[in-house]
């Protein structure tokens, strides 16, 4: 598998889970360890485990890691809805996070199919 670094779905989960670090100093004290951290742990888990599914040696890793990977971004989903609905995020900028999350979450379907369409061949 290729370097994650140059992959634009990790680039884009970098990105992402930068934004969640911002967005989270906000956050009441009392949610430190409640949702602040576990935002902050889904955000994170998309980069790490493309990254370690690239450092794994078989597309079947690889693939493997994508799904554990879409769960994090699915996981982090609902923490920005219950977030918005908690207004410790604004409309907008649960509109823009949400946004990257779902892009993330097109670009991990796409690399899932090219992966598997690479084992095939």
């Amino acid at each position: 598998m290729e370097n994650f670094k140059d992959l634009r779905v990790w680039a884009k989960a970098h990105e992402l889970t930068l934004n969640v670090y911002q967005q989270t100093r906000g956050f009441p004290k009392e949610e430190m360890y409640g949702l602040t951290s576990q935002m902050r742990r889904s955000a994170a888990s998309v980069g790490a485990n493309i990254a370690e599914g690239c450092g794994r040696r078989s597309d079947g890793e690889m693939r493997r890691f994508i799904q554990i990977v879409r769960g994090s971004a699915n996981e982090l989903e609902y923490h920005l809805l219950l977030a918005k609905d908690l207004r410790f995020v604004s409309a907008t900028d649960f509109a823009d996070l949400e946004a990257k999350v779902l892009e993330i979450q097109r670009m991990l379907a796409s690399f899932a199919a090219a992966v598997k369409s690479t084992a095939a061949s």
